[in-house]
Protein backbone atom coordinates (compact mmCIF):
# COMPACT_ATOMS: atom_id res chain seq x y z
CA UNK A 1 0.00 0.00 0.00
CA UNK A 2 1.12 3.62 -0.81
CA UNK A 3 2.04 5.41 2.32
CA UNK A 4 1.90 9.20 1.68
CA UNK A 5 3.34 11.81 4.86
CA UNK A 6 1.12 14.93 4.70
CA UNK A 7 0.86 15.53 7.95
CA UNK A 8 2.30 13.89 11.29
CA UNK A 9 -1.45 11.99 11.67
CA UNK A 10 -0.54 9.90 8.26
CA UNK A 11 1.46 7.92 10.43
CA UNK A 12 1.08 6.27 14.00
CA UNK A 13 2.56 7.03 17.04
CA UNK A 14 4.80 4.28 17.25
CA UNK A 15 5.55 4.51 13.92
CA UNK A 16 6.76 7.91 14.67
CA UNK A 17 8.69 6.88 17.41
CA UNK A 18 10.20 4.24 15.01
CA UNK A 19 11.38 6.86 13.21
CA UNK A 20 13.25 8.86 15.63
CA UNK A 21 15.11 5.91 16.93
CA UNK A 22 15.97 4.87 13.61
CA UNK A 23 17.57 8.69 12.59
CA UNK A 24 19.60 8.14 15.32
CA UNK A 25 20.99 5.01 14.00
CA UNK A 26 21.31 6.10 10.80
CA UNK A 27 23.14 9.59 11.63
CA UNK A 28 25.90 7.17 14.05
CA UNK A 29 26.00 5.08 10.80
CA UNK A 30 26.92 8.27 8.48
CA UNK A 31 29.11 9.14 11.67
CA UNK A 32 31.20 5.74 11.47
CA UNK A 33 31.81 6.65 7.72
CA UNK A 34 29.26 3.28 6.98
CA UNK A 35 28.17 3.14 3.42
CA UNK A 36 24.43 2.34 3.20
CA UNK A 37 22.15 2.25 0.25
CA UNK A 38 19.15 1.34 0.08
CA UNK A 39 17.54 3.73 -2.20
CA UNK A 40 20.08 3.01 -5.00
CA UNK A 41 18.69 3.39 -8.30
CA UNK A 42 15.89 5.59 -6.57
CA UNK A 43 14.75 8.53 -7.86
CA UNK A 44 13.23 11.33 -5.88
CA UNK A 45 11.14 14.71 -8.04
CA UNK A 46 11.66 17.36 -5.69
CA UNK A 47 8.99 20.20 -6.16
CA UNK A 48 9.67 23.91 -5.29
CA UNK A 49 7.28 26.48 -5.49
CA UNK A 50 8.92 27.70 -2.80
CA UNK A 51 12.54 28.89 -1.89
CA UNK A 52 14.58 26.13 0.40
CA UNK A 53 17.76 25.76 2.43
CA UNK A 54 17.35 23.08 4.67
CA UNK A 55 14.73 21.18 2.77
CA UNK A 56 16.52 21.06 -0.26
CA UNK A 57 19.89 20.38 0.67
CA UNK A 58 19.15 17.88 3.53
CA UNK A 59 16.30 15.93 0.91
CA UNK A 60 19.32 16.26 -1.80
CA UNK A 61 21.64 14.79 1.10
CA UNK A 62 19.50 11.99 1.88
CA UNK A 63 19.32 10.59 -1.75
CA UNK A 64 23.04 10.73 -2.24
CA UNK A 65 23.83 9.22 0.59
CA UNK A 66 21.41 6.46 -0.03
CA UNK A 67 22.57 5.59 -3.42
CA UNK A 68 19.71 7.28 -5.00
CA UNK A 69 19.26 10.28 -7.11
CA UNK A 70 17.34 13.29 -6.40
CA UNK A 71 15.66 15.81 -9.51
CA UNK A 72 15.05 19.27 -8.41
CA UNK A 73 12.20 21.15 -9.77
CA UNK A 74 11.03 24.57 -9.90
CA UNK A 75 8.38 26.56 -11.84
CA UNK A 76 10.59 27.60 -13.79
CA UNK A 77 11.70 23.84 -14.39
CA UNK A 78 8.92 22.11 -14.79
CA UNK A 79 5.30 22.66 -16.63
CA UNK A 80 3.63 23.08 -13.23
CA UNK A 81 4.77 26.81 -13.77
CA UNK A 82 2.93 27.26 -16.99
CA UNK A 83 -0.44 26.11 -16.12
CA UNK A 84 -0.74 22.38 -15.99
CA UNK A 85 -2.79 20.62 -13.40
CA UNK A 86 -1.03 19.53 -10.11
CA UNK A 87 -3.59 15.95 -11.07
CA UNK A 88 -1.93 15.56 -14.33
CA UNK A 89 1.81 16.41 -12.64
CA UNK A 90 1.30 13.61 -10.38
CA UNK A 91 0.01 10.94 -13.26
CA UNK A 92 3.16 11.90 -15.20
CA UNK A 93 5.83 11.84 -12.44
CA UNK A 94 4.37 8.42 -11.01
CA UNK A 95 5.48 6.55 -13.53
CA UNK A 96 9.31 7.90 -13.55
CA UNK A 97 9.92 8.38 -10.27
CA UNK A 98 9.71 6.60 -6.84
CA UNK A 99 8.66 9.10 -4.75
CA UNK A 100 7.59 13.05 -4.57
CA UNK A 101 8.35 15.82 -2.23
CA UNK A 102 6.25 19.05 -2.96
CA UNK A 103 7.04 22.32 -1.63
CA UNK A 104 4.65 24.51 -1.91
CA UNK A 105 1.70 26.94 -0.45
CA UNK A 106 -1.55 25.74 -0.19
CA UNK A 107 -2.02 22.02 1.50
CA UNK A 108 -4.88 21.37 -1.15
CA UNK A 109 -2.50 21.74 -3.58
CA UNK A 110 -0.36 18.90 -2.40
CA UNK A 111 -3.37 16.69 -0.92
CA UNK A 112 -4.70 16.94 -4.57
CA UNK A 113 -1.65 15.05 -5.99
CA UNK A 114 -1.30 12.56 -3.58
CA UNK A 115 -4.26 11.85 -4.58
CA UNK A 116 -3.53 11.11 -7.77
CA UNK A 117 0.02 9.31 -7.40
CA UNK A 118 0.84 6.13 -7.25
CA UNK A 119 4.10 6.82 -5.97
CA UNK A 120 4.94 8.08 -2.07
CA UNK A 121 4.23 11.82 -1.69
CA UNK A 122 6.29 13.87 1.16
CA UNK A 123 5.18 17.02 2.59
CA UNK A 124 8.14 19.18 2.85
CA UNK A 125 5.98 22.29 3.77
CA UNK A 126 2.99 23.69 2.90
CA UNK A 127 1.57 27.17 4.32
CA UNK A 128 -0.94 24.60 6.86
CA UNK A 129 2.10 22.28 8.12
CA UNK A 130 5.22 21.41 7.97
CA UNK A 131 5.99 17.57 9.33
CA UNK A 132 9.32 16.98 8.41
CA UNK A 133 10.44 19.77 10.38
CA UNK A 134 8.68 18.18 13.43
CA UNK A 135 10.85 15.04 12.30
CA UNK A 136 13.59 16.68 13.57
CA UNK A 137 12.57 18.02 16.55
CA UNK A 138 11.23 15.43 17.89
CA UNK A 139 14.86 13.39 17.51
CA UNK A 140 16.63 16.13 18.73
CA UNK A 141 14.53 16.45 21.68
CA UNK A 142 15.22 12.96 22.01
CA UNK A 143 19.18 12.81 21.64
CA UNK A 144 19.05 15.76 24.28
CA UNK A 145 16.22 14.69 27.27
CA UNK A 146 15.13 11.02 26.44
CA UNK A 147 11.57 10.97 25.28
CA UNK A 148 9.44 13.86 25.41
CA UNK A 149 6.31 11.83 26.32
CA UNK A 150 4.56 13.77 29.23
CA UNK A 151 6.44 16.79 28.85
CA UNK A 152 5.70 20.83 28.37
CA UNK A 153 6.14 22.23 25.79
CA UNK A 154 5.78 26.23 24.86
CA UNK A 155 5.08 27.39 21.39
CA UNK A 156 5.38 31.39 21.50
CA UNK A 157 4.87 33.21 18.08
CA UNK A 158 2.28 32.94 15.21
CA UNK A 159 -0.24 29.81 14.46
CA UNK A 160 1.37 29.08 11.18
CA UNK A 161 2.15 25.94 9.92
CA UNK A 162 4.79 25.23 12.00
CA UNK A 163 2.52 25.69 15.17
CA UNK A 164 -0.06 22.99 13.43
CA UNK A 165 2.44 20.54 13.30
CA UNK A 166 3.64 21.17 16.90
CA UNK A 167 -0.34 20.37 17.78
CA UNK A 168 -0.26 16.99 16.05
CA UNK A 169 3.21 16.03 17.29
CA UNK A 170 1.45 16.85 20.37
CA UNK A 171 -0.98 14.37 20.06
CA UNK A 172 1.27 11.94 17.92
CA UNK A 173 4.11 12.03 20.72
CA UNK A 174 1.73 12.66 24.04
CA UNK A 175 2.97 16.08 25.18
CA UNK A 176 1.14 19.09 26.98
CA UNK A 177 1.47 21.65 24.29
CA UNK A 178 1.11 25.62 25.58
CA UNK A 179 0.60 28.14 22.98
CA UNK A 180 1.29 31.84 23.14
CA UNK A 181 -0.44 33.76 20.23
CA UNK A 182 -1.48 37.49 20.08
CA UNK A 183 -4.89 37.98 19.40
CA UNK A 184 -5.69 37.39 15.68
CA UNK A 185 -3.07 34.95 14.71
CA UNK A 186 -4.00 31.84 16.63
CA UNK A 187 -4.35 28.64 15.59
CA UNK A 188 -6.83 27.19 12.38
CA UNK A 189 -9.48 26.10 14.45
CA UNK A 190 -9.32 22.34 12.19
CA UNK A 191 -5.93 22.07 13.14
CA UNK A 192 -6.91 22.71 17.09
CA UNK A 193 -9.21 20.21 17.34
CA UNK A 194 -7.08 17.79 15.98
CA UNK A 195 -4.46 18.05 18.50
CA UNK A 196 -4.47 16.47 22.39
CA UNK A 197 -3.25 18.56 25.15
CA UNK A 198 -3.25 21.58 23.90
CA UNK A 199 -3.71 24.91 26.06
CA UNK A 200 -4.25 28.15 24.16
CA UNK A 201 -3.30 31.73 25.85
CA UNK A 202 -1.94 35.08 25.23
CA UNK A 203 0.73 34.90 27.99
CA UNK A 204 4.62 33.56 26.97
CA UNK A 205 5.69 33.91 30.68
CA UNK A 206 2.84 31.31 31.33
CA UNK A 207 3.45 28.92 28.55
CA UNK A 208 7.21 28.91 29.05
CA UNK A 209 6.64 28.57 32.76
CA UNK A 210 7.73 25.22 33.73
CA UNK A 211 8.45 24.26 30.29
CA UNK A 212 10.92 21.42 29.13
CA UNK A 213 10.99 23.02 25.64
CA UNK A 214 10.36 26.36 23.75
CA UNK A 215 9.84 27.08 20.36
CA UNK A 216 9.08 29.85 18.04
CA UNK A 217 9.22 30.72 14.48
CA UNK A 218 9.57 33.95 12.56
CA UNK A 219 6.51 36.30 12.49
CA UNK A 220 6.25 36.76 8.67
CA UNK A 221 6.80 33.68 6.86
CA UNK A 222 7.13 33.17 3.38
CA UNK A 223 4.34 34.72 1.52
CA UNK A 224 3.75 37.61 4.25
CA UNK A 225 6.19 39.93 3.21
CA UNK A 226 3.42 42.80 3.22
CA UNK A 227 2.53 42.10 6.66
CA UNK A 228 5.62 42.48 8.11
CA UNK A 229 5.02 46.21 9.59
CA UNK A 230 1.79 45.00 11.58
CA UNK A 231 3.40 41.41 12.20
CA UNK A 232 6.02 43.32 14.13
CA UNK A 233 4.03 45.70 16.40
CA UNK A 234 1.50 42.55 16.88
CA UNK A 235 4.08 40.11 18.16
CA UNK A 236 6.49 42.98 20.30
CA UNK A 237 5.41 41.18 23.56
CA UNK A 238 6.22 37.50 22.03
CA UNK A 239 10.02 37.51 21.41
CA UNK A 240 11.88 34.74 23.29
CA UNK A 241 14.49 36.33 25.33
CA UNK A 242 16.44 35.22 28.53
CA UNK A 243 12.85 36.70 30.67
CA UNK A 244 11.20 34.18 28.59
CA UNK A 245 13.38 31.24 28.92
CA UNK A 246 14.03 31.88 32.57
CA UNK A 247 10.70 30.85 33.20
CA UNK A 248 11.49 27.62 31.51
CA UNK A 249 13.08 24.70 33.64
CA UNK A 250 16.75 25.61 33.78
CA UNK A 251 17.97 22.91 31.31
CA UNK A 252 14.81 23.19 28.63
CA UNK A 253 16.10 23.53 25.42
CA UNK A 254 15.59 26.40 22.80
CA UNK A 255 14.40 25.50 18.99
CA UNK A 256 13.83 27.39 15.72
CA UNK A 257 13.04 25.97 12.59
CA UNK A 258 15.04 28.56 10.76
CA UNK A 259 16.10 30.74 9.19
CA UNK A 260 16.30 32.95 12.53
CA UNK A 261 15.52 36.81 12.54
CA UNK A 262 17.68 37.81 15.67
CA UNK A 263 16.25 40.79 17.53
CA UNK A 264 12.62 39.76 16.46
CA UNK A 265 11.30 36.44 17.82
CA UNK A 266 13.83 35.51 19.49
CA UNK A 267 16.83 37.17 21.05
CA UNK A 268 20.58 36.56 19.99
CA UNK A 269 21.49 35.76 23.51
CA UNK A 270 19.01 33.26 23.34
CA UNK A 271 19.91 31.56 20.24
CA UNK A 272 23.62 31.44 20.67
CA UNK A 273 22.85 30.09 23.93
CA UNK A 274 24.08 26.53 25.60
CA UNK A 275 20.33 25.97 25.37
CA UNK A 276 19.89 26.60 21.90
CA UNK A 277 20.10 23.06 19.87
CA UNK A 278 18.68 24.72 16.46
CA UNK A 279 22.27 23.82 14.81
CA UNK A 280 21.64 19.88 15.84
CA UNK A 281 17.95 20.61 14.97
CA UNK A 282 18.78 21.82 11.47
CA UNK A 283 21.17 18.93 11.11
CA UNK A 284 19.02 16.76 11.91
CA UNK A 285 16.10 17.14 8.74
CA UNK A 286 19.01 14.88 7.08
CA UNK A 287 18.83 12.22 9.23
CA UNK A 288 15.13 12.20 10.03
CA UNK A 289 14.40 12.80 6.37
CA UNK A 290 16.47 9.82 5.58
CA UNK A 291 14.58 7.59 7.80
CA UNK A 292 11.12 8.76 6.56
CA UNK A 293 12.76 8.10 3.37
CA UNK A 294 13.32 4.29 3.60
CA UNK A 295 10.18 3.67 5.44
CA UNK A 296 8.30 4.71 2.93
CA UNK A 297 10.62 3.59 0.09
CA UNK A 298 11.61 0.11 1.73
CA UNK A 299 9.87 -0.72 4.56
CA UNK A 300 9.40 -0.65 8.22
CA UNK A 301 12.35 1.49 10.36
CA UNK A 302 15.41 -0.95 11.72
CA UNK A 303 15.88 -3.58 8.89
CA UNK A 304 19.57 -2.26 8.13
CA UNK A 305 21.66 -5.43 8.59
CA UNK A 306 25.84 -5.76 8.74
Amino acid sequence: MIRHFLTLLDMSGTELLGLIERGIALKALRKAGRVYEPLKNRVLAMVFEKSSTRTRVSFEAAMAEFGGHPIFLSPRDSQLGRGELIEDTARVLSRMVDAIMVRTYEHEKIERLADFATVPVINGLTDLHHPCQLLADMQTFHERRGSIRGKTVAWIGDGNNMCHSYIHAAKQYDFVLRIAAPQGYDPEPDVLAQGGRVELSRDPMRAAAGAELVVTDVWASMGQEEETRARREAFTAFQVNEDVMAQAKPDALFMHCLPAHRGEEVSADVLESRQSVVWDEAGNRLHAQKALLEFLLVGVPGNYTE
